[in-house]
């Protein structure tokens, strides 16, 4: 191919070498769609497991910028002007090394980054995941520098692989999607614990994606499918807590909405006891 373009572009001309750069960038262009529609087809038609998923994607994003480096080298390489300056300026490029290195530290730790990420799976595309309470979503995709995850409110979180691959990572859906779910209620001192209970149990059964986790010994005993214990008595309140397994780690926030409205109209319909604030006034 290089005896072929040389022979068609005269590369001791400006007009020239601007052809050569040209033909060989839309080369290089070419060749990536053709790879990365490839790739995307594989993904499309076959059943691959999440991982494999992950690791192809990933690897579709590696193709543009190595078929890059590779046609800036081929170019500077063949290009006699560019070769015979390339080769003056590396001679002695001890400095200019040390300063391309510096400049470049930070994207090489995120292409590393990304590397190990796609290498040991602490999660894949698809995973819900969270590092703090505002950095919370679902994995969209895997960059050689960042890690794109798509929060519930539709917003694309843009986390360069060095900080991501360092933070703590909590994964919902890294082995098994189902989890379990505390959700808080208060009631009032004097309110009636049992009837308080009774209503969660029965309101929280009711969500589609409530999931039954007790072993068969506990349902032999009869025991109760969402379990509602008494975490804490103030002077004004009860803290209830129900924990409820759920299939649908995505769904937490929505299901937790949804019981919390059931539940407060089944205790003003049913007169529990709600939290009365207790202010004290002192006289300066």
């Amino acid at each position: 191919m290089n005896e072929l373009l040389t022979y068609r572009f005269n590369l001791n001309s400006f007009l020239g070498v601007s052809g050569y750069i040209a033909t060989i960038v839309f080369i290089c262009w070419l060749l990536s769609r053709i790879i990365r529609y490839i790739i995307v087809q594989i993904i499309k038609r076959r059943k691959i497991a999440p991982y494999g998923a992950t690791s192809i994607l990933f690897f579709r994003n590696s193709v543009k910028f190595f078929i890059g480096v590779f046609g800036i080298a081929y170019i500077i390489t063949t290009v006699p002007a560019f070769r015979s300056k390339a080769t003056l300026i590396f001679s002695g490029a001890g400095i200019l090394a040390a300063i391309i290195g510096f400049a470049a530290q930070a994207a090489l730790s995120n292409l590393i980054a990304g590397a190990f990420i796609v290498l040991f799976r602490p999660f894949r595309v698809g995973d819900y995941i969270k590092l703090d309470q505002e950095r919370v979503g679902i994995v969209e995709d895997i960059t050689l520098r960042h890690t794109v995850i798509n929060n519930f409110e539709n917003k694309r979180l843009i986390i360069p692989n060095s900080v991501i691959s360092t933070d703590s990572v909590l994964n919902h859906t890294i082995e098994d999607s189902h989890i379990l779910s505390f959700n808080n209620f208060k009631v009032g001192i004097k309110a009636n614990i049992d009837l308080a209970r009774k209503i969660i149990q029965e309101e929280a059964v009711k969500l589609p994606t409530v999931i039954d986790f007790r072993t068969p010994e506990q349902v032999m005993a009869n025991e109760p499918q969402v379990d509602v214990r008494v975490i804490d008595i103030h002077t004004d309140h009860i803290h209830l807590r129900a924990y409820v397994w759920l299939n649908e780690p995505f769904k937490e926030f929505k299901n937790k909405c949804a019981l919390k409205e059931a539940v407060h109209k089944r205790f003003l319909s049913e007169g529990v006891a709600l939290p009365i604030p207790i202010y004290k006034i002192v006289n300066v």
